[in-house]
């Protein structure tokens, strides 16, 4: 149910804190009672704790202490300069020591994009931390086998972003050359009005000469709308910019050079761990699900307590961005229902 107006227009105040977690400072945004019932949102790439600007404040109204970090490797939080600290040990364990900082026994853990893998493997990795988990845009998976090697065998000698962000510094070349551009294009790409009428091209170019931005020309002209209007304005590309001129895009790529180790890591732990309630939001035309269609019935026949997905219409990629209105209101009755 949505929340009270009333009640919403008493809720003004999100504060801004470090929080040192000894290997790692976060930047953290909280909102809402100290002593309600905790709901920890993780943003996925490349975004920052500002992705849940909408949803800090009503989730607060609705009765809920709200937290919401920059985490490792983004906008004010700490940028270890190894690959190895990226790792899903790593992040998730960031998770558990930033609720032991905040005196916050568990929590219902909701993450975006790579913020999703994070939160599904926060309930596998530390359970009895996690009161419910909510997948958003990226369905659970269990890799049967390294992840590259999967999608080698798929891709061949094609062009996949994933592959080409295994390597450490054309990456990074390419995305920090005009970080305002970089941001524009991806944002709009993968948005609903930028997915609209489009199907995903029949053959990937090669893999060689090819990369993240290649061919997409210049980004369209601010704000980009979504279904409820405006969802990305100029001050909030401003923001985006300027985090990652700050952070750079090492710390967030390496994200992706993980999947390998994490498999390695804890593969072998088995998906009934993610025993407590679980739930799905999504965009239908979020270019994730595109690709992974049978997502959703796949959790539902593996996950032991999976209540139901969401799929928002005319909705892309940043799913609790373009249409906050409607997503709030499928995750208030999410957390209702836990």
């Amino acid at each position: 149910m949505p929340a009270d107006p009333a009640r919403l227009r008493a809720v003004t105040d999100v504060t801004q804190r470090d929080v040192d977690l000894g290997e790692v400072t976060l930047r953290v945004l909280e909102a809402g009672d100290p002593g309600a019932p905790a709901v920890l949102l993780c943003h996925g790439f490349p975004e920052l704790a500002h992705s849940w600007r909408h949803q800090l404040p009503v989730l607060a109204a609705a009765g809920y202490r709200v937290i919401a970090p920059d985490q490792r490797g983004y906008g004010a939080s700490s940028v270890p300069d190894q690959v190895e600290a990226y790792g899903i040990g790593e992040l998730t364990g960031d998770l558990a020591h930033l609720l032991d900082a905040l005196s916050v026994q568990q929590a219902v853990v909701v993450g975006h994009d790579w913020g999703a893998l994070v939160a599904w493997e926060m309930a596998r990795l530390h359970p009895e931390r996690v009161r419910a988990v909510v997948g958003v845009s990226v369905p659970h998976v269990t890799w049967p086998a390294r992840p590259t090697e999967l999608m080698r065998a798929v891709h061949g000698d094609r062009f996949f972003y994933i592959l080409y962000f295994q390597q450490v510094g054309p990456p990074e070349r390419e995305l920090e050359a005009d970080v305002r551009r970089t941001l524009a294009l991806t944002l709009h790409a993968a948005s609903g009005a930028g997915r609209a009428g489009r199907d995903l091209p029949a053959e990937l170019p090669p893999m060689e000469g090819t990369g993240f931005l290649s061919g997409w020309g210049d980004p369209p002209a601010l704000p980009y709308a979504g279904p409820e209007g405006p969802w990305l304005t100029e001050e909030d590309l401003g923001v985006y910019a300027a985090a990652f001129e700050r952070s750079g895009f090492f710390g967030p790529v390496s994200w992706y050079r993980n999947l390998d180790a994490n498999h390695e890591r804890f593969g072998h732990l088995p998906v009934d761990r993610i025993s407590m309630p679980s739930a799905f939001i999504g965009g239908a035309l979020d270019p994730v699900l595109v690709m992974d269609p049978g997502g959703v019935e796949r959790m539902r026949s593996t996950l032991p307590d999976f209540r139901g997905a969401v799929v928002l219409d005319g909705v892309g990629h940043w799913t609790q961005q373009e249409a906050p209105a409607a997503f709030n209101e499928a995750l208030l009755g999410m957390l209702a229902s836990f």
